[in-house]
């Protein structure tokens, strides 16, 4: 449900999916410094391993699809990155739930990468498949598209100017800038990237169940499988019934399987004992 008050000047609960995505990367972060001190060489093929190369990926790498969202270089980048999604993340959770921002999240990043990765193939816009791109902004770009749709209203606070803008204002500011840096750098895959994030975060706030594509499937699955268990009900009815004619008795079953007591009156609608 869209929002319309202003966001405080406080931080966020740090807690559940938005911490663990932080503390992650982090992580990362830290582990790639140190590693890049003690052994420069391993720490640099390691980013090779992990960050995303369109032509790698063609090569078999399609790990590269979801690591490169760890992979950070800047301070100042990472700091940026980790505090849009601690504020942006946490309020789409606290809304939503972890499960739907964990699946939204990664699938921006990783559905993002894949569609990056195809278009760079076809070198529009000087792109070229053996670029390199890494850092979470993908998925951070896919839960901005998700506050402009779901709380477009919600107004943010421009710290340090005492301006405030509504959420579907500043996502369209971030999305102009990346097509700007697209239309403009000569490697704009990073650009490209986080665009391709935007598109299949609104595919998944558009089409995905409002709980989450998890727990869509969840649903499906125990509806299925309870279709399954009453369909052996009642055949097993049935088989039931020819055998007690066999042996002079006659039985009666319901459409759904239950048994018919030829002495006792029941309301044929009454469905409380079934699954």
């Amino acid at each position: 449900m869209a929002r319309s008050s202003t966001i405080p000047m406080s931080f966020p609960p740090f807690a559940g999916v938005v911490r663990r995505l932080v503390l992650a990367n982090v992580a990362v972060y830290f582990a790639m410094l140190v590693l890049g001190r003690i052994a420069g060489d391993v720490a640099g093929a390691l980013v090779d391993l992990l960050q995303l190369q369109p032509s790698a990926v063609a090569r078999g790498e399609i790990w590269q699809l979801g690591t490169y969202c760890f992979v950070h270089f800047g301070l100042w980048e990472i700091v940026f990155a980790m505090l849009t999604l601690w504020f942006c993340g946490s309020l789409l959770e606290g809304a939503y739930g972890g499960r739907w921002l964990k699946e939204l999240y990664f699938t921006s990043a990783i559905g993002g990468a894949a569609v990056a990765s195809v278009i760079s193939f076809t070198h529009v816009l000087r792109l070229s498949p053996e670029s390199f791109a890494n850092g979470a902004w993908a998925g951070i770009f896919g839960v901005m598209i998700a506050i402009a749709m779901r709380m477009g209203e919600q107004e943010f606070l421009l710290f340090p100017l005492p301006f405030t803008i509504r959420a579907k204002y500043l996502v369209a500011i971030y999305l102009l800038i990346a097509v700007a840096v697209l239309l403009k750098d000569a490697n704009g895959f990073g650009a490209l990237l986080q665009l391709s994030g935007a598109l299949c975060g609104w595919l998944y706030v558009r089409y995905a169940p409002r709980r989450g594509v998890a727990f869509g499937f969840g649903e499906q699955y125990f509806g299925m499988r309870n279709a399954y268990y009453r369909a052996k009900r009642r055949r097993a009815a049935r088989k039931f019934e020819v055998y007690m004619g066999k042996q002079g008795r006659k039985v009666h079953f319901d459409d759904e399987g239950r048994y018919v007591d030829p002495d006792e009156k029941k309301d044929p609608n009454d469905k409380r004992w079934m699954n």
